[in-house]
């Protein structure tokens, strides 16, 4: 297992182990590096079940990820409108691999969302000293 990465060009939601790319006014959501290697392990499965077209607030439960060490709930770091999903992630037929392999270009889903509601988030400093305290 190698160190986990902590790029600076995102935004990071500490208590799902998330990160956010604003991308225009869509937010960009994928699991970090340290979450998966951590909290995960290999991942088996995704399940977004009627994540588009969904309004949520931050916090609310969108979805689970199924992995060797667990199953966990994925919360939307943010409010919005859920606009799409990585298709090649979830259900039956899909491989969640890409998010051990490559976890900062892997993402989850996309939300539109007010680029205000990313000032709750840490960045990469402060992920870092919350990961290495647990």
């Amino acid at each position: 297992m190698t160190d986990p990465v902590y790029p600076t060009n995102v935004k990071y939601y500490p208590d799902g182990h998330l990160w956010v790319r604003l991308e225009g006014d869509h937010a960009v959501v994928g699991v970090t590096d340290f979450g998966q290697q951590q909290e995960l392990g290999d991942l088996t499965g995704v399940e977004l079940p009627g994540a588009v077209g969904r309004r949520v607030n931050a916090g609310d439960s969108v979805g689970t990820l199924e992995a060797a060490k667990a199953i966990l709930d994925i919360y939307s770091p943010l409010a919005g409108e859920i606009t799409e999903v990585n298709k090649g992630l979830v259900g039956p037929t899909g491989d969640p691999s890409g998010i051990n392999e490559r976890p900062y270009e892997t993402w989850l889903f996309k939300l539109r969302t007010d680029p205000k509601n990313l000032e709750g988030l840490v960045d990469a400093e402060k992920y870092r000293a919350k990961c290495e305290q647990q």
